[in-house]
């Protein structure tokens, strides 16, 4: 059983007074450890021990500083950072403004910071979408907005063949040197001069994608056609405006989820207790 599911039951334990709020978040602990345990031993470098000291000493070591300190306090202030930096030059009614913005570093400390697991579980549900990924025995797995490449390195630890495409080459360039560095293989795809290739896909991953993209209905078309018939798409779609994060621009994803239903991607499975992901899968031709 995956953890989120696992989590709704005994919830729902706690609702009906059978077990205390207390103890019922000291189980979700326990059932997140193995979790942490296969996502801190995909990221690890060299023989590093620590995450969080592993991934900032990554940060550290491509922009050849010496001093770890102003990295961790770039990566503290990132959030803080990313959102003066769209107020500042960002016009979101203006595609290539807001794609723009993507090519800061401040990206990088952002989501680096973020996946040290310190203050947030939530990059866990990448470990959700391959305990899913081996249950459907996926063999090719494309990470839509691939971010830093953290969710790549972990598919391809399992022996996924795995493609990491993004619009930010800032981003791509980085996430390419830890590949390197690491020896392991994968593509890389530049979405601002290159398509996705059409039905390549056993599955494909938008985590934390959907609520950044100017216009979410193009991009469902676009994931559609590369996925292969039957594959699965894992997605956190949620509109939910936060003064902290005004790159999060998407109000409303009521058109996204008529197109894909339009499309033939019918709603598999739900994360309801934990980080909100969804599964779909490509069911026949579209309406």
């Amino acid at each position: 059983m995956l953890v989120p599911d696992r989590m709704a039951e005994l919830w729902q334990s706690v609702e009906a007074g059978q077990m205390s709020p207390e103890d019922c978040v000291s189980e979700q602990e326990v059932l997140l450890k193995p979790y942490r345990a296969e996502w801190t031993k995909a990221l690890l470098c060299d023989e590093e021990t620590d995450l969080r000291s592993s991934l900032l000493r990554e940060v550290a070591a491509y922009y050849h500083a010496s001093d770890s300190a102003d990295i961790d306090r770039a990566c503290d202030s990132a959030v803080d950072t990313l959102k003066s930096e769209w107020d500042k030059t960002v016009d979101s009614r203006q595609r290539s403004s807001v794609e723009s913005f993507y090519e800061t570093k401040t990206h990088i400390y952002d989501l680096m910071n973020w996946h040290t697991l310190r203050d947030d579980s939530g990059p866990l549900a990448y470990v959700v979408a391959l305990q899913i990924a081996r249950a459907h025995s996926v063999r090719s797995c494309l990470d839509f907005g691939s971010g830093v490449g953290s969710g790549g390195l972990l598919f391809c630890h399992a022996d996924i063949d795995t493609t990491l495409a993004d619009i930010s080459t800032t981003l791509l360039d980085f996430a390419r040197w830890r590949f390197d560095r690491r020896r392991l293989r994968a593509r890389f795809v530049n979405l601002k001069d290159t398509p996705l290739p059409e039905s390549s896909f056993d599955m494909i991953l938008a985590m934390d994608v959907f609520e950044h993209l100017v216009d979410p209905v193009e991009v469902v078309q676009q994931l559609w056609r590369a996925m292969k018939p039957g594959g699965l798409l894992f997605a956190r779609i949620h509109a939910a405006i936060d003064p902290s994060h005004p790159q999060h621009i998407v109000e409303d994803f009521g058109p996204t989820f008529a197109r894909m239903e339009e499309l033939g991607l019918i709603e598999r499975w739900r994360d309801r207790s934990l980080w909100g992901h969804l599964l779909f899968q490509k069911c026949g031709s579209p309406n």
